[in-house]
């Protein structure tokens, strides 16, 4: 089982600007993927419940989020 999060950044994100980083590799054992500012890898990283990021990317994707 991984306890170590594997960070990475969206595909998107080739302007090196403001990013975000996350660890998906936690979701399935642990239910949570932590998500970290990819300018500052050592600071505080959130650790949202995998259902709630998975409905977050839902809404991203169906425009939904730009309504709330």
């Amino acid at each position: 089982m991984t306890t170590e999060p594997r960070w990475h950044k969206s595909s998107y994100s080739n302007n090196g600007g403001d990013c975000v980083e996350i660890a998906a590799n936690l979701a399935a054992a642990h239910g949570i993927v932590p998500v970290r500012d990819s300018k500052n890898p050592e600071g505080p990283a959130l650790a949202l419940p995998a259902a709630a990021f998975t409905a977050f990317l839902a809404d991203l994707k169906s425009g939904e989020a730009h309504t709330r």
